[in-house]
């Protein structure tokens, strides 16, 4: 876990030395899931959670200049390190912000 930690610290400093890192957060395990079931029910449980319950562990929202570039570091953190030091190949979700105009390429990565 320390190596697969360091490596995507050492991925972000990477990324803030050319200005392509703007935020990343580690999630917890630990979760709610909300939902409205109508009135008189209440809306919080401890389940079901969707199957991105065990997949998403954190994001990351980078700046690049093309989608190309992203998909190319998308690549660097599917190799991130697992517990036996080998790439662990974690499927990771690359997506632009809503928000972004067509020709933005700001991403954010889920990854798990």
């Amino acid at each position: 876990m320390s190596a697969h930690v360091q490596y995507m610290n050492d991925f972000a400093a990477r990324l803030e030395g050319t200005g392509g890192f703007v935020d990343s957060q580690a999630l917890s395990p630990e979760g709610t899931f909300v939902r409205y079931d109508g009135e008189g029910r209440p809306p919080v449980t401890d389940g079901p959670f969707a199957e991105t319950k065990d997949l998403i562990a954190g994001w990351m929202v980078i700046d690049v200049d093309t989608h190309e570039r992203a998909l190319d570091l998308a690549g660097e953190l599917f190799a991130a390190p697992g517990a036996d030091g080998k790439p662990i190949h974690e499927w990771l979700e690359l997506r632009p912000f809503l928000t972004a105009a067509p020709t933005t390429t700001e991403c954010g990565f889920h990854h798990g």
